[in-house]
């Protein structure tokens, strides 16, 4: 059941870096760079993977990706979730913030 669980964990990974875009903004790298920002996030996880929630808000050099988390700290306990706006500008990631799981978010250039 353990290996199973972790074939599944592994696509879902293998599934959200294959199908990000990687033309917005000049950003070939932005699965790494999500990837390093969840990393630092969680050092002490056991597993992670993470989502996009939709298609990433881009406007000129800069990117707006809403992911959701999930992360293994220890076997005996569950799984937590956490969803984050990311802002990536000139393929570097400038800030982050925690949302609300069920959160809406607007995300539109200023004016």
């Amino acid at each position: 059941m353990r290996s199973y669980t972790g074939l599944i964990l592994s696509l879902w990974v293998g599934l959200g870096i294959g199908f990000v875009p990687t033309s917005l903004a000049g950003i070939d790298d932005m699965p790494t760079i999500i990837e390093r920002f969840v990393s630092k996030q969680f050092p002490n996880a056991s597993s992670h993977f993470w989502v996009l929630n939709g298609a990433p808000q881009q406007e000129k050099n800069e990117v707006v990706v809403d992911i959701n988390t999930v992360v293994t700290m220890s076997a005996d306990r569950p799984p937590a979730e956490d969803r984050f706006l990311l802002l990536i500008v000139s393929g570097k990631l400038a800030a982050a913030q925690r949302i609300p799981l069920d959160g809406e978010t607007i995300c539109q250039t200023e004016t």
